[in-house]
């Protein structure tokens, strides 16, 4: 399947993994460019730039085959050595780099001088407005339904989508509830040139992740996220389990008291508690609404190749039903 996003970053198939916490390691991101999407590294999971450097030429010995890296700008107070992985990128010979979180007007002149392709992860239409204007060749617009940090504005992906296509001029793939054949031809239908998928990568034989994360998600139904930090304006999506209820317990406690320090306990620190050892009650941990339509653990291979042969049976079959009736 052509679309703007395979011609974009030299792909296969429009699919893209997202980056992960402590999930985008290189094996991840490797297994999914061999199957024909975009495996993606997740940078700040690395401790420094040397460390990305390595992981950068760990997934290159693991394929042949374009991947990229997520660079995600937060507001801390001890900034990562953004300038460093920059650095560790271009010399990677990474040709896609994923930005998330803040603007990131500021490293896009140097990634574009290497030639790298950057798009950006946005949860609204002013934001993919805005990443369009600053010069991202394309962008990921995240829905409510998203595992991770939805925005405030809380519209879900069949306004969202239809909204990004009457406004944007450049490429955007759909993120938030992505999962199947279905949910890509859904998005190609509403404006979108492929799909971005999270959750649903965390439950395949590849990912680098405890086999009680992948249990989890396919145990859970589309009922069994919780939003946290709403008060904080930092809403996040999280599985349900008993520290998200506690963390929930302080909120309603604090009220408009609410300081990021009440709730540090639930949330820093916590992934490789829970993605390395599988301690799945340790803390907050990103998950979508879309753990309601995972129901096994295949290779990534086997998970790409189911979805394009449902799509193309969707659009030649299904769909090309309705035209004559």
């Amino acid at each position: 399947m052509k679309t703007k996003i395979t011609e974009l970053f030299n792909i296969q198939h429009p699919i893209i993994q997202g980056g992960m916490h402590y999930v985008g390691f290189a094996e991840m991101a490797a297994a999914v460019s061999n199957a024909g999407g975009l495996g993606i590294i997740t940078a700040l999971t690395q401790p420094s730039a040397e460390a990305l450097a390595n992981e950068i030429a760990r997934c290159r010995e693991m394929t042949d085959k374009p991947f990229g890296v997520n660079l995600t700008f937060l507001p801390v107070v001890n900034s990562p050595d953004y300038a460093g992985m920059v650095k560790a990128i271009i010399e990677g010979g990474v040709k896609v780099v994923e930005t998330a979180g803040n603007n990131p007007v500021q490293v896009l002149p140097a990634l574009h001088e290497a030639g790298i392709k950057v798009i950006h992860k946005c949860t609204s239409v002013r934001h993919a407005l805005k990443a369009q204007s600053i010069g991202c060749d394309a962008v990921s617009v995240d829905g409510f339904e998203c595992g991770g940090h939805p925005g405030e504005d809380d519209i879900p992906n069949m306004i969202l989508l239809p909204r990004a296509a009457d406004e944007l001029d450049i490429p955007f793939i759909s993120s938030g509830g992505q999962a199947d054949g279905r949910s890509l031809v859904a998005s190609l239908a509403m404006g979108a040139d492929g799909m971005n998928m999270g959750t649903r990568f965390i439950a395949t034989q590849e990912a680098p992740v405890h086999q009680n994360v992948k249990d989890a998600i396919v145990t859970a139904s589309e009922l069994d996220t919780r939003l946290v930090m709403r008060p904080l304006r930092n809403t996040e999506r999280v599985m349900n389990n008993r520290a998200v209820e506690k963390l929930l317990e302080i909120e309603k406690e604090k009220g408009d008291d609410l300081q990021f320090t009440d709730v540090i306990e639930q949330v820093a620190g916590v992934y490789p508690k829970i993605m390395k050892e599988g301690t799945m009650d340790a803390g907050a941990w990103s998950c979508g609404m879309v753990a309601g339509l995972i129901n096994d653990i295949p290779t990534c291979q086997q998970l790409i190749d189911r979805i394009m042969n449902e799509a193309d049976a969707i659009i030649n079959e299904r769909l090309s039903g309705f035209q004559n009736s």
